[in-house]
């Protein structure tokens, strides 16, 4: 089962709950960020 959760804070692209599981996260300002802008974000801070 797949259900829009909201969009990406950074890129606009959909996030989904698929069977359970956010295909995202939940930043601290309880924004949603996609996996791939999350990895950029991380790769930049390092």
């Amino acid at each position: 089962m797949q259900e829009l959760v909201g969009y990406c804070h950074s890129c606009g692209k959909a996030i989904y709950c698929e069977n359970g599981f956010l295909n995202g996260t939940v930043q601290e300002d309880q924004t949603l960020e996609c996996f791939d802008c999350q990895e950029q974000h991380q790769d930049s801070m390092s």
